[in-house]
């Protein structure tokens, strides 16, 4: 299982910081979690950058059960 990190809203939404999750791509692992999530984790989810083992990554990319997922929402600053 792929292990998927969450941070900021994308955190708040889900109401954890990470998760476990199978599947054998990117794509897989993000529908598990919108499906595990809801409605409002969806929502932020469209927001997101994904990387995957610290490098930006798409739906399609595979992944193996040692890949880390990261949900990365916008950050404003000031």
């Amino acid at each position: 299982m792929a292990t998927i990190r969450l941070f900021a809203s994308a955190r708040e939404a889900a109401g954890r910081r990470s998760d476990e999750f199978a599947g054998s791509t990117v794509g897989d692992i993000l529908d598990a979690a919108v499906d595990c999530y809801g409605a409002e984790f969806e929502a932020v989810l469209t927001t997101c950058a994904v990387w995957r083992n610290g490098e930006p990554t798409e739906r399609d990319e595979q992944v193996t059960d040692n890949d880390e997922i990261a949900v990365l929402p916008p950050v404003s600053g000031g």
